[in-house]
């Protein structure tokens, strides 16, 4: 068995910069409003004609990651491509960034766990490197979610929430053997998966069902979230998966040096920080710049991290998250 490393990562949002007064035109609300709520300021969104698609953000970030590592293309034996919102239906992200990187018939594994989903495929990743099946795989998350939100005071509950952007790591095979990813820990509780869901166009909701038999003011091809239950939910998985990643290495929350959350919401962030009495800098958020944006959250906050010189060698990093599903989970590293 090898262990895995990561050696590389990109991070990559639109240009548009979108903040809350420019929401507060489109809809019943304020900065004061959204940012006492969520902690948000201000958010990136693809602007029609920029570019930029899922899979096309994801290939920038992705660019950025190859470059670091030391790498080319051709060096990569695997993609996985965590998103919620590919640019087509079927088939997914990940074989678009084979093709767009022009890499060799590599596999490409999308993972559809929403804002756990690069956690999730941080742990595909390191299984496929530990047993020594590939040496490099390519870790994408990467989400468009302005052009499926509901731009109105009816959906400002959800839609104030959410950004776009990409970000990527390379898992690489650990050649020195010393620290590297230590382990990762998932989890699913499929019954509240109502409680956060976009029910369709699915195979139960097709577009013709959906605009014949709902109404207006219950649109299920708009984001739905109970966000009172959802966020009871999520302050306690977050602090029992960072728990069990830390009891399984014999350390314990004085060991962090850096504490990467999904950025859902920061009051949840802020709200687990206290719970595990963790100071200021040893968690980064930026949802305030960016807004949610789910499986690119964590690459997105980590990469800027990294970047300015929050992570060092051998420090701690731990990646936690949760969401849709509900799902969550979290990834022990030694840098």
């Amino acid at each position: 068995m090898y262990t895995s490393k990561i050696t590389g990562l990109g991070s990559y949002v639109p240009e548009n910069v979108v903040t809350n007064d420019d929401l507060s035109k489109l809809m019943d609300t304020n900065d004061a409003w959204i940012q006492e709520r969520t902690g948000i300021k201000e958010r990136r969104h693809i602007k029609k004609g920029d570019g930029n698609s899922t899979s096309i953000m994801g290939v920038k970030a992705a660019t950025i990651a190859l470059d670091r590592a030391g790498l080319k293309p051709d060096d990569i034996d695997m993609i996985v491509f965590a998103t919620l919102s590919p640019d087509m239906y079927f088939p997914g992200g990940g074989v678009q960034v084979q093709e767009l990187m022009g890499m060799r018939t590599i596999p490409a594994l999308d993972v559809r766990n929403q804002c756990s989903g690069f956690v999730y495929s941080m742990s595909v990743a390191d299984q496929f490197v530990k047993t020594g099946m590939y040496k490099h795989v390519l870790v994408i998350g990467s989400e468009n979610h302005s052009g499926g939100l509901d731009m109105t005071t009816r959906g400002r509950g959800v839609s104030v929430i959410f950004g776009d952007g990409a970000g990527a790591a390379v898992v690489s095979r650990n050649e020195t053997g010393k620290g590297g990813i230590l382990s990762t820990h998932l989890h699913s509780e499929g019954a509240h998966k109502d409680e956060l869901a976009l029910e369709g166009p699915s195979t139960q909701h097709w577009v013709p069902e959906i605009i014949a038999e709902n109404p207006q003011e219950d649109i299920p091809y708009y984001p739905h979230m109970n966000g009172t239950f959802v966020f009871k939910h999520a302050i306690v998985r977050f602090a029992e998966v960072i728990q069990e990643g830390l009891a399984a290495n014999g350390l314990n929350v004085a060991d962090i040096d850096m504490l990467i959350p999904h950025q859902a919401n920061l009051r949840i962030s802020q709200f687990i920080q206290q719970k595990m009495k963790l100071p200021d800098d040893k968690v980064y958020n930026n949802i305030q710049k960016y807004g949610n944006t789910t499986a690119a959250s964590i690459p997105i906050a980590l990469t800027e991290a990294w970047e300015k010189g929050k992570i060092n060698e051998g420090d701690l990093v731990v990646l936690a998250a949760f969401g849709s599903g509900f799902t969550w989970g979290s990834v022990i590293i030694e840098w």
